[in-house]
């Protein structure tokens, strides 16, 4: 038996359902996260997201990582 779960996002509190039992058929999976992507949400969450907010996480990953780059790039990188 599938196994669905009312959740709230934690970063919108947002309530979806989670679809662990079909995992192919949760909502997640419509947004694809490489491995730096997927840590990066880990480090700041520690429950499922909804999906819009998976996307949003995952450009505000890039658009740290081209902030970082163009720091770096001017001078103003502290590592």
């Amino acid at each position: 038996m599938n196994k669905h779960e009312e959740k709230y996002c934690q970063r919108c509190n947002t309530v979806f359902e989670c679809k662990v039992g079909s995992i192919l058929l949760c909502q997640c999976t419509t947004v694809t996260l490489n491995e730096e992507e997927r840590n990066y949400m880990r480090e700041r969450y520690t429950d499922c997201l909804c999906a819009k907010c998976m996307q949003a996480v995952k450009v505000e990953y890039q658009n740290n990582l081209l902030k970082d780059k163009i720091d770096k790039l001017s001078g103003k990188f502290n590592p």
